[in-house]
């Protein structure tokens, strides 16, 4: 592989499909992804590290709900956390995953405000998202 070429950039060049295992493992992190709350936590958590509490205030959900949300990433091996003394802090544990939200959101972001507030609203949605 050629210096400043990554595995993705190699698969688009025409080589190898990846192997059924990797799909799988895409498919069910982009299938956690796919919660408008999870996103959103992965999103928080990509600025930086917080408590349950400071995401739940952030992301606008119910303590219960975002431990459960927050338990489901950390399963997936998304974020982690640690103990800090009472509390429990959340951070991201991969940092491939940030670069694909921050992404991804930001787009979309960009999208919509050269497009304006109405245009493009939903336009994933038809496509089965």
């Amino acid at each position: 592989m050629a210096a400043g070429v990554g595995r993705f950039e190699a698969l688009e060049g025409g080589f190898d499909d990846p192997s059924a295992e990797v799909l799988a493992e895409a498919a069910a992190a982009f299938g956690l992804l796919a919660s408008p709350a999870r996103l959103h936590l992965v999103w928080a958590l990509a600025q930086g590290e917080s408590d349950v509490s400071g995401l739940a205030e952030r992301v606008g959900g119910a303590l219960p709900a975002i431990s459960q949300h927050l338990a489901k990433l950390k399963l997936a091996g998304l974020v982690r956390s640690r103990r800090e003394g009472r509390r429990v802090v959340y951070l991201v544990d991969d940092p491939d995953v940030v670069t694909i939200v921050r992404r991804m959101v930001g787009q979309l972001s960009d999208r919509q405000a050269d497009a304006g507030p109405r245009a493009g609203a939903g336009h994933l949605r038809g496509l089965g998202a």
